[in-house]
């Protein structure tokens, strides 16, 4: 990491480096930088996204916001590493050298750490962000530490999966892959024949990885550091849908990060040299054993981001990109503790077009807050992904009391109606 002292200057700018828009860009990240004063360039290569989405988040909150009074949409080739350090070279020559660069997308950490190494910014380690966005190479990086490694194969886009040596049943999935996109549950060679096929189709030329299945509670661990001080902020307790596919349906926030299984998930983060800004880590509790599924390099998504920030009173997406300007993070966080949040996903059953769906929604009863935002259009037609694209719709609710929460979701699901035609 390199550990360059933030600018004099607070306006020096932000490079934030972006695919698709998403809520923690659009709600977090960059109201964020607006209210640190910093002015952002956003490199990507899906612009008019990016201008459809902050186009319409302004509309719904009357024209006005909280985004960047000062905000660049910059077409990039952004998985390209070198496209990257030349775009944000000639904005230097131009309006001169950024304060930071930075992004919290899954597919661009090693990107955004080499163009803040070659501009001599804070950043994350570009050979901890390949580490985990690889797989293969982060079980190989485990075993090699001596830690509790699951055991996986590698398979290169042209092996044969036969003779792999993993126990049946046994997850498949791409070795760069994310949100449980093509990841499936397989019980035999047959089947495992089957699904290297079908995966194959959809991504030529992609490597992909045969893991033991760790059955068990699910669990995340959220994360904080500035590459001294490593912060386990919140866990999350998750509910995942039947084999053979693995959708996130729900979250709980827990009142504290779990013992001992907090403090072997941070061991292993450090053997992986993850340290900086935030982490999403997701692992499965075997009888007091924490044992990795995977390190997404970013802050968790899908919402859980924005609820979290609110749940423990902090300005989260500040201190996250504070740390990218190079300040410190205090020694110890004073994060409220008691407050009780679920997020409940609607999932699409079927391909079709969104017939019936409730409107956005946000009030409290009985002690509980629910919040829920539609994610897909009436009107829209979608093919059924088997991942969160498949979400139609999040409900947030916040409170102190479990059963009450519990009940509040409940007479919200079965008094509103999502209905997918043909």
């Amino acid at each position: 990491m390199n550990e360059a002292a933030p600018p004099n200057d607070a306006c020096a700018g932000l490079i934030v480096l972006a695919r698709n828009p998403t809520d923690s860009v659009t709600e977090g990240f960059l109201p964020a930088a607006a209210r640190l004063g910093l002015p952002v360039a956003l490199l990507t290569d899906q612009p008019d996204a990016h201008r459809e989405a902050y186009g319409r988040y302004a509309r719904e909150r009357g024209g006005g916001g909280p985004l960047p009074g000062e905000l660049d949409i910059v077409p990039c080739d952004v998985l390209d590493f070198r496209a990257v350090i030349a775009r944000i070279a000639a904005r230097t020559s131009r309006v001169g050298a950024p304060a930071a660069v930075f992004t919290n997308s899954d597919h661009l950490q090693a990107q955004a750490a080499l163009a803040a190494d070659y501009f001599g910014l804070p950043g994350k380690d570009w050979q901890a962000a390949l580490r985990t966005k690889n797989k293969a190479e982060l079980r190989r990086a485990l075993a090699a530490a001596g830690l509790d490694a699951v055991r996986s194969a590698e398979l290169a886009p042209d092996d044969d999966p036969d003779g792999h040596g993993i126990p049946y049943p046994c997850v498949l999935k791409p070795r760069e892959g994310v949100a449980s996109e093509d990841v499936f549950l397989v019980a035999d060679d047959t089947e495992l024949a089957a699904r290297c096929r079908e995966i194959r189709a959809r991504r030529p030329g992609a490597a992909l990885v045969l893991e033991e299945y760790l059955d068990g509670a699910l669990y995340t661990l959220e994360t904080l550091g500035d590459g001294h001080t490593l912060h386990p902020l919140a866990s999350f307790r998750t509910d995942i849908s039947p084999p053979p596919h693995f959708i996130e349906e729900r979250l709980r926030l827990l009142p504290e990060p779990p013992r001992p299984a907090t403090d072997q998930v941070l061991a292993q983060l450090r053997a992986l040299g993850v340290g900086f800004g935030a982490c999403h880590t997701e692992y499965v509790d075997q009888g007091g054993r924490a044992r990795i599924i995977e390190v997404n390099y970013r802050a968790i998504g899908d919402q859980c981001d924005l609820v979290l920030a609110e749940a423990l009173d902090l300005p989260l997406f500040e201190l996250i990109l504070r740390t990218h300007l190079g300040e410190r993070l205090p020694r110890t966080l004073e994060a409220r503790r008691g407050v009780r949040v679920r997020m409940e996903y609607v999932c699409a059953g079927r391909d079709g077009v969104l017939k019936a769906a409730p409107d956005a929604h946000l009030g409290e009863a009985d002690g509980v807050r629910l919040d829920y935002r539609p994610l897909r259009e009436v009107g829209e037609r979608h093919p059924l992904y088997r991942t969160n694209r498949d979400f139609l719709g999040v409900l947030r609710a916040t409170g102190r009391d479990e059963e009450r929460i519990d009940a509040a979701v409940r007479e919200f699901l079965a008094a509103h109606r999502w209905e997918i035609v043909p």
